[in-house]
């Protein structure tokens, strides 16, 4: 159970991630030709705009949650199904880039410790961006998972081969299952099965943008 301190610093990264990542959907998508978003009123960096109750509360409890999906309509598009790619691959490069940016401060912090670490409010704040680094790296490399209705999924379609769109289609039908399931089997058992796929690849970037 977290404490309500790092609750505190918790629910601002949450936020920012989940808002910054449904928001670069929504962007991509208009700049693709899609004004759907934007006539939904998501094209804003409002989080009250993207949040989904349950997702939010799932992403504080077992670090796996999402947003309310942006609505995109592909007939929109010149070329649907690369257009669609491009999309889905917009909200965890978006946060891969909060990760980097987070993984460069902590490096400065470190070779510049007594601008943080003087003072409690500094203290806390190095802390707020340890927790971006984790949070958006998790995020991005969650919704990388090839598993409907994660982004991963029209990222794979996209990238399938013509006549080989059926394997996404039959994701499609059991997907959603199959990820709560996983998600809810970590719950009991303590044991998550998704953190063994994502666990590794966090802890390479973490290394990589930020030295720890």
């Amino acid at each position: 159970m977290l404490d309500v301190q790092t609750l505190i610093l918790l629910i601002p990264v949450i936020l920012l991630a989940l808002t910054v990542h449904e928001y670069s959907h929504g962007m991509v998508a208009y700049r693709l030709g899609d004004p759907t978003a934007k006539y939904a009123g998501r094209l804003t960096l409002n989080p009250l705009s993207h949040l989904d109750p349950i997702g939010t509360l799932m992403l504080v409890l077992v670090h796996f949650g999402w947003a309310k999906p942006v609505p995109v309509d592909p007939r929109y598009f010149a070329n649907p199904k690369r257009d669609m790619l491009w999309v889905a691959l917009a909200g965890p490069a978006s946060n891969m880039v909060l990760a980097l940016i987070s993984g460069l401060i902590i490096r400065y912090a470190n070779t510049n410790p007594a601008l943080f670490m003087s003072s409690t409010l500094g203290h806390s704040l190095l802390a707020m961006i340890f927790l971006s680094l984790q949070i958006n790296l998790a995020l991005a490399v969650f919704n990388l998972l090839p598993i409907p209705p994660l982004d991963g999924s029209k990222i794979l379609y996209g990238l399938l081969p013509p006549g080989y769109e059926h394997i996404s289609y039959n994701l499609e039908r059991y997907g959603p299952g199959v990820l709560f399931g996983l998600v809810i089997m970590g719950m009991v058992t303590g044991v998550s099965i998704l953190w063994a796929f994502i666990g590794p690849f966090v802890y390479f970037f973490s290394a990589l943008f930020a030295g720890v």
